[in-house]
């Protein structure tokens, strides 16, 4: 029995149900309805951003498909951060932090109401783990709609997307960009609606989803703008109506195995820093035992298939065109790099959905073939030392020799960090430390797209290196190693580097390391005292309070 007719026979069994089911009337419910499923459509259009601000006509075809399939669709709101718009200021702060209000909100509305099953639409980065999480506490049918990337802007002969702006930056203030050009790329970069277009966070998270199952097969890089995306809004809600039928839950879906597939798939796509984080988050609300050693054990077995930006040359558009998600699972699972009889939202196999997936194509040059890959091994290292015994991240595609030994410029916000850059004090060699940017400390884990990508437009991508607690945009390459933990604010060796301190990150070793004697270390560590908080009230300073350490995704309901 679904929980429509649960709810349907107590409402008919008394008198004192009565006002229950008024309710339904005054929402247009005929006494037929109330034997039909109740789906709820988690919206998260805004005019917020552009990942955002084409999601409207999505959830309009999510309730025509719903009521063509035989069930009531109920509408309710999710909000949204754009990353892009509060990179680099306070309210960058507030972005992992949606990731929490996005997942409560749908695990509230959803058990709140008793839905049967729930389609979640979003765009912007944390619209997807949070929208995710959400379902898996709730664990009733449901289907994740991504809303789509952006095509890219022009300019001269060229593809732009939002990272060009941020890297613009670096070269304007280098003098190797005119301001005229400054401007135009400003100007173009965002041509419409739709989610950044590289292999950043968004499409990360969404080529994710669709390894994972939990979204239908090519719809994680279709562009917002096209009508195809609209087509399978409409044929997702008649396979969630299936899946409430076979009462198929995500907590069925998201397994050990699925998660391996999704994070295979992030590792041959060349995805974002970000997906470890999100991941171990996930696998927490499903209740599935996954650490972030878990990730190095994939990337080891796993070659980069795909030359997507940030590092590579082609946008999410591109991949979707050569084959999408489809054609690089399929060439995974060729060479045994997929669990094929993992579950997915269609009622059929990982290796049943691909069955009719053509071999990679000839013509196409932007997934390549297991025997040619870009790299033999994924591109999101897990590092430990000294400086980040639980495990930090390290994206090491782009560079030509993932080492470096250097003196440690520090900052204790990220504003600091990024006026010096601006300013000409970084140079070749150096390896700058952001910190007190963690989960706790920043509170909320900002992004550091800003001084990252000020370096990569003045040319100091490859040879200086920068560390920190915090995190980075999906559209950031380069030297990098976030999520550094224990994070600063808790007394991790981070917030115990001095400047001028010997440095090494060393990628190939699996090493950060603060090249300073053990003693040394501990003499330090009993006169640090933690600052205090930023916030004592409000969102920010829940989270502060709450949030587990990024080693086990930032969580806020860690408790045990």
């Amino acid at each position: 029995m679904t929980a429509a007719n649960r709810r349907s026979k107590n409402i008919t069994e008394g008198v004192a149900r009565a006002p229950n089911r008024s309710m339904y009337y005054g929402m247009g419910y005929q006494e037929g309805d109330f034997g039909k499923p109740m789906i709820g459509v988690a919206n998260g259009h805004s005019t917020i951003t552009p990942c955002n601000s084409g999601l409207q006509k999505l959830a309009d075809a999510a309730v025509i498909g719903l009521k063509e399939a035989g069930a009531n669709p109920q509408v309710f709101g999710t909000p949204t951060i754009s990353d892009g718009m509060a990179m680099g200021t306070e309210g960058m702060k507030y972005s992992l932090v949606s990731r929490e209000v996005i997942a409560d909100c749908v695990e509230t509305c959803v058990g709140g109401q008793w839905m049967d099953g729930v389609l979640v639409i979003g765009g912007c980065d944390k619209n997807m783990p949070g929208g995710l999480m959400g379902m898996l506490r709730a664990n009733v049918p449901s289907l994740y709609i991504y809303g789509g990337t952006i095509l890219p802007g022009k300019y001269k002969g060229q593809d732009l997307n939002i990272v060009s702006v941020f890297e613009a930056v670096g070269q304007f203030s280098a003098g190797k960009m005119s301001e005229e050009d400054f401007c135009q790329i400003e100007k173009r970069a965002i041509p419409g609606s739709g989610s950044c277009g590289g292999m950043y966070t968004a499409n990360t998270m969404s080529s994710s989803f669709e390894a994972l199952g939990i979204s239908l097969p090519y719809s994680s890089t279709m562009a917002n703008v096209e009508d195809e995306v609209v087509e399978n809004v409409k044929r997702a809600a008649a396979i969630l109506v299936e899946a409430v039928k076979a009462d198929l839950k995500p907590k069925d879906i998201v397994t050990k195995q699925a998660i391996e597939n999704a994070v295979a798939v992030i590792m041959a796509t060349g995805g974002s820093t970000n997906a470890v984080l999100h991941y171990l988050a996930i696998a927490h609300a499903a209740g599935v035992e996954w650490t972030i050693d878990d990730f190095e054990r994939v990337r080891r077995r796993t070659p980069v298939l795909c030359d997507l930006k940030p590092s590579g040359k082609y946008l999410a558009i591109d991949l979707h065109r050569a084959g999408g998600i489809p054609a690089v699972m399929k060439e995974l699972l060729k060479h045994g790099l997929l669990h094929g009889d993992c579950i997915t939202i269609t009622g059929k196999t990982v290796a049943e959905n691909l069955a009719e997936v053509p071999d990679l194509r000839a013509d196409q040059d932007v997934i390549r073939p297991v025997s040619q890959p870009i790299y033999s091994e994924g591109h999101l290292a897990i590092l430990k030392g000294n400086l980040s015994p639980e495990g930090c991240v390290a994206k090491i595609t782009g560079l030509k020799n993932p080492v470096i030994t250097g003196p440690a410029r520090v900052f204790d916000d990220e504003q600091s960090a990024l006026a010096a850059i601006m300013a000409g004090k970084i140079q070749a060699g150096d390896v700058m430390v952001l910190r007190y940017l963690g989960p706790k400390g920043g509170p909320g884990m900002p992004e550091m797209l800003a001084p990252t990508g000020a370096l990569i437009g003045q040319g100091l991508g490859e040879s200086v290196g920068l560390i920190t607690d915090g995190r980075f945009s999906g559209g950031t390459w380069g030297m990098v190693v976030g999520h550094v933990a224990p994070e600063a604010y808790e007394g991790g060796t981070i917030a115990l580097v001095q400047e001028g301190d010997s440095i090494t990150i060393d990628a190939h070793q699996l090493l950060l390391q603060l090249n300073v004697p053990a003693e040394e270390i501990a003499r330090r560590k009993a006169t640090w005292v933690r600052p205090a908080p930023r916030y004592t009230r409000g969102v920010l300073a829940k989270f502060a309070f709450n949030a587990s350490s990024a080693s086990s995704g930032a969580v806020l309901d860690k408790f045990e």
